[in-house]
């Protein structure tokens, strides 16, 4: 009886299609999360997000949950977790990638998750990481400790949204550091973003997270942006 008058009270319905979700459904009903376009990269060695880096920085493995695009439902979806205050999404889709890299022959291998940090200013407006989330979602299905200040952002860079692979290295280059290298050394290592265009930031992340001895890294997106 409590059921119904909690849900006429708050509704649980679909983020994509508005339809009311059962007990067992969260965020997305089974027909929309179904349709969102996983890449299975996971699954794939030389996948296109790997190749991305080669001849850049040395990784284990990187991969992408899902395919990108405008106006497609996870961009919707992604919007409302950045700057919307949706933070239960982006713990959903966190675990929805953790249940990915389960698929993969390689997540045993991670010790420790990382997420992309924001600078401080867009981070105290925004109130949360969106990648800390995507990474405490992963962590919930995969067990292993989420390092949320392993890493800071040293200076606040401008938007990259509009700008070419050699802008957004520039941009990115030196700012990241290394604050607790004692909680990545020896450790493999997993770098956690939302989405991944050019990889710079990415790669700024791996280069710096690398100062530590016997660091291994490794990276999952939630999304991949083929540009």
């Amino acid at each position: 009886m409590l059921h119904p008058l909690l849900h006429l009270l708050y509704p649980r319905t679909c983020e994509c299609c508005g339809q009311d979700l059962t007990r067992r459904e969260e965020v997305l009903c089974l027909r929309c999360a179904s349709r969102l376009p996983a890449t299975g990269f996971q699954l794939l060695p030389q996948n296109p997000v790997e190749r991305i880096f080669w001849g850049r920085v040395r990784l284990q493995h990187a991969t992408a949950g899902y395919y990108f695009g405008r106006h497609a439902p996870l961009q919707r979806l992604v919007h409302q977790f950045k700057y919307r205050g949706r933070k239960d999404i982006a713990l959903y889709l966190g675990r929805q990638l953790g249940l990915q890299l389960q698929q993969s022959n390689w997540w045993q291998h991670i010790t420790r998750i990382v997420p992309v940090p924001l600078n401080l200013v867009k981070q105290r407006h925004r109130g949360y990481n969106q990648a800390a989330l995507l990474a405490a979602g992963i962590a919930g299905v995969l067990g292993n400790p989420v390092l949320p200040q392993a890493l800071a952002r040293a200076a606040a860079v401008t938007t990259q949204t509009r700008q070419a692979r050699p802008e957004r290295w520039e941009n990115v280059a030196t700012a990241f550091t290394l604050e607790r290298p004692q909680e990545v050394m020896g450790q493999h290592v997993l770098l956690v973003d939302d989405v991944l265009t050019t990889g710079a930031t990415i790669e700024a992340c791996a280069r710096t997270v690398q100062q530590a001895e016997g660091v291994m890294v490794s990276v999952c997106s939630l999304a991949y942006a083929d540009k």
